[in-house]
C-alpha cells in the first residue's frame, strides 16, 4: 500500500512517523512545498523577541532525520497542485519548475492553514509581513536587523497579534495596533478584556481599535498605514488578522468543505472520498459542547489527528471525541485562556445561558505575591451543563484552564464541577479555587 501525505508539518509527519513505526514496510511519501518541516511555529513570535537566536532553534526535527532514521521518502520543494480522484493520483510540480505526477492508495492532506490578507491597497509591498511559515519568521527577523526598525504597525488585535507586539516590545520596538472591528478581543468578556486591554497600554502598545484600513503607502523606506481619520507610520507593517485553511486543493478535487471552508472529515479524519483523510489546521472538528462541526486550528489536534488517521490506514479504527477549543496565550505579564463557548456562543447553540464574572486570587489569601485572577464561567440554565470558560491572570492560568477543559470533554454540570476535588496549597490557590468559586457563584444564576 502506497501511503501519500501532502503537507509536512505537525499532521503530516505525526502521521508519517506513527504509520512508518506501526508497519515500517509501508511505502510513506511525504509532499512539502517548502524546505522547512517540523518545527514549532506556536515558538516564533518568542524567538523574534531575541535578536541573538536563530529561527532554525525552533526546528524539531530535520528532514534527513526522518529520511535516514525514519526511512520516510520526504520531498521538500514538491508542491501539490491537482488531485485527480478517478485515476488516484496526485500532480504537482517541484522548486525548479519540473512536474510531477504520483500515485497513491490512502491519500492525506494536511495542508495547514495561510495568513488572511485583507484586499487593502499595497498589501504587497516590501516591508509587508505575515507570520505564519518558518520562513517568514527569518525573513521578519532578517528584515527588523537589516533596516533598524525601530516601529512596527500591526493590523489586527488576535493571538499572533498580540504575541507579537509583546516579542517588539522586548526589541524596544514602537508598535501601534490597528483594526477596523472596535473591540479589542471580541470573543472575551468585557471585563477581562478591559485587563488585557490595561497591560498592553502598561508595555507601550499603542491600541487603534475600530479605525478603516484604506491604504498602506510606502515611500523612503517608511510605511504608512492610511485609515479613514488616522495614518500611523513605521518601518514594517505586520499582518495578523487570522488564518484560513488552505483547502482549495481539497475543493477542487470535489471533496466536502465545512466551517470556514476547512475540509469536511468524520470522528476518523475521513473526507467524503473514503480513501482520503484529512488533518490539522485544513481540517473542521466536533465541538465537544455543541457536537456540531467548527474550525478552530489547535497545534495538539493536529498532532492528535496526525496519528488517528495513520492508525486508520492501518486498519485500526479510531475515533476522536472532538475539541472545546482550549487555548492560552501570553500578554506580557498576563495568561489569557478559554476553553468552550462565550455567552453568544452558547446562544447561538441553542442554549439558555447563564454567566458569571468573578475576581479571585492566585494564592491564598495571606500568602505573599498573589494577583488577581478574573473567571468567566457560562452555563446552560435549562441542563446545568458548564458550557465554557475565561480566564486572565498573571499567574495560575495557564494550567488552570485545562480543568474546565476536562469537565466539558466529560460533559459535566457546574453542580458536578462545584464537587471536584481540586488541589490546594497557599502558594498555589485559595482553599476555594478560582474555578470553584465561579461555579459557586454560577450555581446562584441558574
Amino acid at each position: 500500500m502506497k501511503f501519500l501525505i501532502i503537507g509536512g508539518d505537525a499532521a503530516g509527519m505525526s502521521a508519517a512517523s506513527r504509520a512508518k513505526r506501526r508497519r515500517p514496510d509501508l511505502e510513506v511519501i511525504v509532499l512539502e512545498q517548502t524546505m522547512d518541516v517540523s518545527y514549532s511555529a506556536c515558538g516564533m513570535p518568542y524567538n523574534l523577541a531575541d535578536p541573538v537566536r536563530q529561527m532554525d532553534d525552533l526546528v524539531v526535527r530535520p528532514a534527513h532525520v526522518f529520511r535516514e532514521k525514519q526511512d520516510i521518502d520526504l520531498r521538500t520543494g514538491h508542491r501539490a497542485e491537482q488531485i485527480d480522484r478517478n485515476s488516484k493520483k496526485v500532480k504537482g510540480a517541484k522548486n525548479d519548475g519540473r512536474e510531477f505526477e504520483l500515485s497513491y492508495d490512502k491519500l492525506l492532506i494536511a495542508t495547514g492553514a495561510s495568513p488572511i490578507k485583507p484586499p487593502i491597497e499595497g498589501i504587497e509591498s516590501p516591508g509587508v509581513m505575515c507570520l505564519k511559515l518558518l520562513e517568514d519568521g527569518r525573513r521578519i527577523k532578517s528584515f527588523i536587523k537589516e533596516n533598524g526598525v525601530s516601529r512596527v504597525v500591526v493590523i489586527g488585535m488576535g493571538y499572533i497579534a498580540l504575541e507579537m507586539s509583546e516579542a517588539l516590545r522586548a526589541r524596544d520596538i514602537e508598535v501601534s495596533m490597528v483594526k477596523p472591528r472596535p473591540v479589542l478581543l471580541p470573543w472575551m468578556h468585557p471585563d477581562l478584556s478591559a485587563m488585557v486591554k490595561e497591560e498592553l497600554e502598561r508595555h507601550g502598545v499603542s491600541l487603534y481599535p475600530g479605525h478603516n484600513i484604506q491604504k498602506i503607502e510606502s515611500s523612503d523606506r517608511t510605511l504608512r498605514v492610511v485609515c479613514d481619520d488616522l495614518v500611523l507610520e513605521g518601518q514594517m507593517v505586520l499582518v495578523a488578522v487570522g488564518v484560513k485553511p488552505n483547502s482549495e486543493l481539497a475543493q477542487e478535487a470535489g471533496l466536502f468543505l465545512g466551517p470556514s471552508r476547512a475540509i469536511a472529515v468524520d470522528r476518523q479524519m475521513r473526507t467524503s472520498d473514503p480513501d482520503i483523510y484529512a488533518a490539522g489546521d485544513c481540517a473542521d472538528a466536533f465541538h465537544v459542547v455543541t457536537g456540531e462541526r467548527t474550525w478552530v486550528p489547535l497545534a495538539l489536534r493536529a498532532n492528535r489527528a496526525g496519528w488517528a488517521v495513520a492508525d486508520n490506514v492501518l486498519g485500526r479504527s479510531v475515533e476522536l471525541d472532538g475539541i472545546a477549543g482550549t487555548a492560552v496565550f501570553k500578554v506580557f505579564d498576563l495568561q489569557v485562556a478559554r476553553t468552550g463557548l462565550n455567552m453568544k456562543e452558547a446562544d447561538e447553540a441553542g442554549f439558555d445561558p447563564a454567566q458569571v464574572v468573578i475576581k479571585s486570587r492566585s494564592r491564598a489569601h495571606a500568602h505573599p505575591g498573589s494577583s488577581p485572577i478574573l473567571v468567566h464561567m457560562v452555563s446552560d440554565r435549562k441542563s446545568g451543563r458548564l458550557l465554557g470558560v475565561q480566564m486572565v491572570g498573571k499567574e495560575g492560568v495557564a494550567h488552570r484552564i485545562n480543568a474546565a477543559a476536562v469537565a466539558l470533554h466529560a460533559k459535566m454540570t457546574v453542580a458536578d464541577f462545584v464537587q471536584c476535588d481540586l488541589a490546594y496549597a497557599p502558594p498555589f490557590s485559595p482553599v476555594w479555587d478560582p474555578l470553584l468559586t465561579a461555579a459557586n457563584q454560577l450555581i446562584k444564576q441558574m
